[in-house]
């Protein structure tokens, strides 16, 4: 008897300077059944990202041209900017059989939840208050107006907790890596994600059970 699963979307959110995206990308690189979602967006490139690596930088026409024709599974104004998830890649990393994982905030893990119900939720946050506002503050990426913004919102986000299927503490990269890896694994064999073939008592009209029949009329 063998088996599969049917592919699964994992959405990692966190307050800002928690590290999800760090995460997605060990998850990746140690998981090769797992697929990174790049997200579309029309905020600025900054200097160190790649279009198709970091994100899909597109003007806001090319986006509202998108979202126009279904082109995204969720999509959020965040900071003066839109960001969305592509469909097709999503969809197209399922029929190839690998789990796709993203990195989003509250708000695309809700869409997402609406859009894929089956889809797997995990809060990740630092091990406290003061070191969130640090790594904040060390990132050297945002202005002092988004900072401050980001800082205010932070509650907000941790009251959002109960509505995630799981919590990971970052306090070590690579052992927040080792947990949402377990996590995936042991999704993989829910019995309702499970794809059986050649399974003990199969149902009238598979080719085991015509077997079987004949041997019985013998």
């Amino acid at each position: 008897m063998s088996s599969s699963h049917r592919p699964f979307l994992v959405v990692l959110s966190s307050p800002s300077g928690a590290g999800k995206t760090s995460i997605c990308r060990g998850v990746v690189r140690r998981d090769p059944g797992v697929a990174y979602s790049v997200s579309a967006t029309t905020r600025p490139r900054r200097h160190n990202e790649v279009d198709g690596r970091d994100y899909f930088f597109l003007t806001g026409r090319d986006f509202r041209r998108r979202l126009s024709r279904s082109g995204f599974l969720e999509h959020a104004e965040v900071y003066d900017a839109v960001y969305g998830t592509p469909r097709a890649a999503v969809l197209g990393h399922f029929r190839e059989g690998r789990d796709v994982i993203a990195d989003l905030d509250i708000q695309g893990m809700r869409s997402c939840r609406r859009a894929l119900p089956d889809c797997v939720t995990v809060f990740v946050t630092a091990p406290d208050r003061g070191e969130l506002k640090r790594r904040l503050h060390g990132r050297g990426t945002d202005s002092a107006r988004v900072i401050a913004r980001r800082q205010a919102e932070l509650e907000a986000e941790l009251r959002s907790i109960p509505e995630f299927d799981y919590l990971v503490v970052n306090d070590r990269l690579r052992d927040a890596v080792d947990t949402v890896l377990a996590i995936i694994r042991a999704e993989r064999r829910r019995t309702s994600r499970r794809l059986m073939r050649g399974r003990p008592g199969s149902r009238p009209g598979t080719r085991a059970a015509a077997a079987a029949r004949r041997r019985n009329s013998r």
